[in-house]
């Protein structure tokens, strides 16, 4: 089968042929029926510090998948070929589809073990089963797992884009008042479609609603401190973005209000599990924008530019 396999950073993915995988022990093999690219592989093509998340090259990138069963190994009986699922990328040790020993979906088949695999309701198309398995699952733990969403609770929102635009559709439709914060003007037109209670700049604009939880889906640096500066007393952030990778806070602001800062990364079967159940309502449906495998290293470098509006998905027509 054809891959795209990655060779190391400031290297361009290549197209290669690799043997199919077979499902191990306690392993099963998918046929990757969808595939979502995202910025954290742009940043594994350009930035070296990436590298040490890649002990093995060349492989397979792709970490945001959904497919369906072609092969059951020992100790798995409890699957069947022809099973609909989502996988979970995160491995216990810490490793991931799509990293390390594990090749992604950029190719047409992937290795996964228990702690990967959901199932996913025959509603749901596989481009947003495989969405929801990495910028869902980040958005949704962030709110609700981490961040103790609770209907009825005052919630503040940073960053509109894709993870950014889950989370707050999440917030409000488990009955949160959600007051978001984008730079991006065309944002808000978002807020009836979102049914968010207000769209402003900054953060800051809303800090006479006692904000007792902002979730940063940005992570610019000013976005963190005006989190701080915005919530109620005994308020928590939960920091989600990494668009730059320091932030200077107002420190007095933070003991003097009693703040709490959780930093959130990716999610659980548990988070896709229910967000799964939120999407068979139809009324979390974010955008996307389909493409073919063959498109992929052209949509990295679309991601690369900025400027897409919704998740890349790769569709694979086996």
């Amino acid at each position: 089968m054809k891959s795209w396999r990655f060779h190391g950073t400031g290297r361009p993915l290549t197209l290669d042929e690799v043997e199919a995988p077979h499902a191990g022990p306690g392993e099963v093999v998918v046929d990757i029926k969808a595939a979502g690219l995202c910025h954290s592989d742009v940043s594994t093509l350009e930035d070296p510090q990436w590298m040490a998340s890649f002990p093995r090259i060349p492989m397979t990138l792709g970490h945001e998948n959904a497919g369906v069963i072609s092969e059951v190994g020992p100790g798995m009986e409890h699957w069947k070929v022809g099973d609909r699922v989502g996988l979970a990328p995160l491995m216990p040790d810490g490793d991931a589809i799509g990293y390390g020993a594990w090749d992604g979906g950029y190719g047409p088949k992937v290795r996964a073990t228990s702690v990967n695999l959901v199932r996913l309701p025959d509603e749901l198309p596989f481009e947003l089963g495989a969405m929801a398995t990495d910028a869902g699952i980040t958005s949704y733990h962030a709110m609700v797992t981490a961040g103790g969403l609770k209907k009825g609770m005052r919630v503040g929102v940073i960053g509109l884009g894709g993870l950014g635009y889950i989370g707050a559709r999440v917030a409000v439709l488990k009955g949160a008042e959600v007051y978001a914060a984008d730079i991006d003007p065309s944002t808000r037109e978002q807020a009836a479609e979102l049914g968010l209670a207000g769209v402003a700049e900054s953060i800051t604009e809303f800090a006479d609603k006692d904000l007792p939880l902002i979730v940063d889906y940005a992570g610019f640096g000013t976005t963190t401190a005006q989190a701080v500066e915005t919530l109620a007393k005994g308020g928590t952030l939960v920091q989600v973005g990494l668009g730059r990778s320091q932030a200077t806070v107002n420190t007095q602001a933070l003991i003097f209000k009693q703040l709490r800062i959780l930093g959130s990364l990716s999610g659980t079967q548990q988070d896709l599990s229910e967000l799964y159940e939120l999407m068979r309502s139809g009324e979390l449906d974010p955008p996307l924008n389909r493409i073919t495998p063959n498109e992929i290293p052209e949509g990295l470098e679309r991601l690369r530019k900025g400027g897409v509006v919704g998740r890349l998905i790769a569709v694979y027509d086996h």
